[in-house]
């Protein structure tokens, strides 16, 4: 058991590492805090431009988001952060991450807000309009309330993996918590710091988990 706790919680390593990974910490909720709301945005667009938009729209955003989802982001994150500087366009880390998760994440909330929209009946536009709202209007204030909250357990589900995919950006050197806790366990030859590492994405993940399953219970209670 001692030999266990010195391999895997050893409490020394902790103390020296806590403050190093709690920066990395900071980072991945900064990080998460910026592409979430970005890539929501950005599926709402897609998906508006999908159901309400012309036919010549509809078939690039279909092409846009099939790209998308099928380009893995690993390799969509590395093209971004090490080819366009090529192009003689020299991005930030923090801003090549943020547009590589925008481009991915906007793909998959664009493919829930879609079915979201579809699930309002046509009447209900129908309905908006009649009272005397614009197109836009009835769409901000009418369709996509009801179309959110019809997929708000999918929006909640995709934003915890889009949270978990932060963890890619170790791969350009941000210092975000999973690049933090590498450099630690490769300064102290002990996988403590990736193990405390992962009990920090633990933390703050399972509210959103425990939000996520009372959600999908209502629903199913609801259905």
């Amino acid at each position: 058991m001692d030999n266990l706790i010195n391999v895997f919680f050893n409490p020394d390593i902790i103390e020296k590492v806590w403050p190093f990974l709690l920066q990395g910490l900071w980072m991945t909720l900064l990080l998460s805090l910026t592409v979430v709301p970005m890539g929501l945005a950005g599926g709402l667009a897609v998906a508006l431009a999908g159901n309400q938009g012309p036919r010549w729209l509809r078939w690039t955003t279909v092409v846009y988001v099939d790209f998308f989802r099928a380009f893995p982001p690993l390799v969509l994150l590395i093209l971004i952060y090490f080819g366009i500087p090529f192009l003689g366009i020299d991005l930030p880390k923090f801003v090549a991450v943020a547009l590589g998760f925008l481009l991915n994440t906007s793909s998959y909330y664009g493919e829930v807000f879609r079915a979201g929209l579809e699930s309002v009946p046509r009447g209900q536009m129908e309905a908006a309009r009649s009272t005397g709202l614009n197109r836009a209007q009835a769409l901000w204030h009418v369709i996509i309330p009801q179309a959110t909250r019809n997929v708000l357990p999918e929006l909640i589900s995709n934003t915890l993996e889009v949270i978990k995919l932060t963890a890619l950006a170790s791969v350009v050197a941000l210092p975000e918590l999973l690049n933090n806790a590498r450099q630690a366990q490769a300064l102290t030859y002990n996988p403590t710091p990736i193990v405390l590492a992962a009990l920090m994405y633990l933390v703050l993940l399972w509210p959103v988990v425990r939000l996520l399953s009372r959600l999908e219970h209502q629903s199913t209670a609801v259905r």
